[in-house]
């Protein structure tokens, strides 16, 4: 690639968000002696700037109308509800953790197969990136990890629970040592207290997030991150394929009066997530990059999530202590069941929470659960009513891999979800309610689903994936199999829109190999 300065170029590189595939594209291209930046829509965070527990919606949502500026969205589509990250460091700062490895099923998806060795191909750069994030077995089984080895048991599934590998500095709770990843040259850290608090925000200093590795290294290497700026087009210069470079214009994404600007780069990273990337593209399509393929949009999955909550009100329950995600049991080769914990105070949910019914329709649904409350009085209100709810209640996450997909297009303000191909992603599934049920049995307590998903009939993600998959051609895909885009030069997507099968288990070490090994195919400067 030639000179930036010859070429009246700003950056070699920029890209667009910061989460998972944004942060190692920031670090490999630096280390290649490219001039690399990178734009973020969210702000930066320290870890005094997080707030305490989840009512502290302004610290915590992001919420631009009401001037929330927090790290965590929750955004609804007719097919699903989605749950992301916001922020220098993107999904890292919200998510539990936990990084495991897909089973032989995701790599061997017919959807993505025909492309590479995946399994083989991904397997140097998934370790690559568990070394990046510092991950590890959980050392510590708290009382909702011990209450699923017990289900597990009754299961006859015992070998199939495990700690799970997670992102964490565990270190002695508290104690601040010198770097302990990458040979000093990292930021100090701070042993985990096992507050339970890494969804809300690390203020310990202990989780492994991506400004504490790759985008704290990337910046040592001379990478610029500009945060609160979101970008709104891209312009190719010269030839349409971009060979020539691009023009990307961003403004403010949190002042009252935006601020506006643009930078020449010679090239372009999409890494902006689902809800970054794909609006962004449907709109570039539609005016100013018109050479993308007609599959943005296309094979949007989830992991076909089930999120239920189990209230025990008794004196001596507590669910709040530990990681957010402390063990895993594979119910079966495409099912997996994980307790979720927030941190003592963190109560925001019990909003949500309504009687766990199933139902075809709306009606169905309300009568089921008006139905429990009404022959069921004194439980419900202990739930709704009781003092601590996140110490009181364990939160299940259940995830199955299904074939599957909804489709993303442009409406009038925003995107609009739809129907792609397959089986649809679903509220109700009656194995998770199977699994909710007996786990409330052992610890006495009452099994809930979300509100939304009673009354909307959709299902909860917080794992959407696709929308700019890989293809053989720009017919078949967004991307190619080393996730440079189609139609044009000097372009990638390195996030989980490019993820182009199931994984069943959360997306984020796959989204780092799948960045890693792209990064490692781009030519050094």
């Amino acid at each position: 690639m030639p000179d930036t300065k010859e070429n009246n170029f700003d950056y070699d590189y920029i890209i667009i968000g910061s989460g998972f595939g944004g942060s190692v594209a920031a670090l490999r291209l630096s280390e290649k002696g490219y001039k690399v930046l990178v734009i973020e829509k969210g702000k930066w965070f320290a870890s005094k700037d997080f707030p305490k527990t989840n009512w502290n919606l302004k610290k915590w949502l992001w919420i631009p109308l009401f001037r929330f500026f927090g790290f965590f969205k929750i955004t609804f589509y007719r097919h699903v509800g989605i749950l992301s990250g916001v922020g220098v460091g993107g999904g890292s700062l919200v998510y539990a953790n936990t990084l495991p490895i897909p089973t032989k099923s995701f790599f061997k998806s017919e959807s993505w197969s025909h492309l590479a060795d995946w399994e083989n191909e991904l397997a140097e750069h998934y370790q690559n990136a568990k070394e990046m994030l510092g991950v590890t077995k959980n050392p510590r089984l708290e009382n909702g990890d011990i209450v699923l080895k017990q289900l597990a048991k009754e299961i006859n599934k015992e070998n199939f629970f495990e700690p799970t590998d997670v992102a964490v500095f565990f270190g002695e709770p508290s104690k601040t040592v010198p770097d302990p990843y990458f040979n000093g040259e990292g930021p100090e850290r701070s042993g985990c207290t096992f507050c339970g608090g890494c969804m809300v925000g690390c203020k310990e200093n202990a989780k492994n997030t991506l400004d504490k590795n790759y985008l704290y290294l990337a910046q040592k290497r001379n990478a610029v991150i500009q945060a609160e700026s979101k970008v709104y087009d891209i312009i190719a210069t010269g030839s349409q394929d971009g060979s020539d470079g691009y023009l990307v214009k961003w403004k403010s994404s949190t002042k009252i009066f935006p601020k506006k600007g643009f930078y020449k780069t010679k090239g372009i990273v999409f890494a902006g997530g689902v809800l970054g990337t794909i609006p962004l593209l449907l709109d570039l399509k539609k005016k100013s990059l018109p050479n993308l393929s007609d599959k943005v949009g296309y094979s949007v999955r989830t992991n076909s999530e089930s999120l239920m909550g189990i209230v025990a009100p008794q004196k001596e329950t507590v669910f709040s202590d530990g990681i957010a995600i402390g063990s895993i049991l594979h119910t079966d080769d495409f099912s997996h069941l994980e307790p979720v914990r927030y941190p003592s105070g963190s109560g925001f949910w019990r909003l949500q929470l309504a009687p766990l019914t199933i139902g075809n329709n709306l009606v169905t649904r309300l009568f089921n659960a008006v139905k429990e409350i009404v022959f069921h009085p004194v439980k419900y209100f202990r739930i709704y009513f009781v003092w601590d709810w996140a110490k009181k209640t364990q939160i299940l996450l259940y995830m199955r891999t299904i074939s599957g997909s909804l489709k993303f297009s442009k409406g009038w303000f925003r995107m609009k979800s739809g129907i792609d191909k397959g089986v649809l992603p679903t509220a109700f599934l009656p194995e998770a309610n199977k699994l909710a049920k007996r786990f409330g049995e052992i610890v006495n307590g009452t099994p809930g689903a979300l509100l939304s998903e009673i009354v909307l009939g959709i299902p909860t993600t917080a794992h959407i994936l696709g929308g700019a998959v890989m293809g053989k051609d720009s017919s078949e895909g967004v991307i190619d199999k080393d996730n440079r885009v189609f139609g044009y030069k000097n372009m990638f997507i390195c996030d989980g829109s490019m993820i182009s099968a199931n994984p069943g288990v959360n997306p984020s070490l796959t989204i780092l190999a799948l960045s890693e090994r792209a990064m490692k195919k781009v030519e050094p400067k």
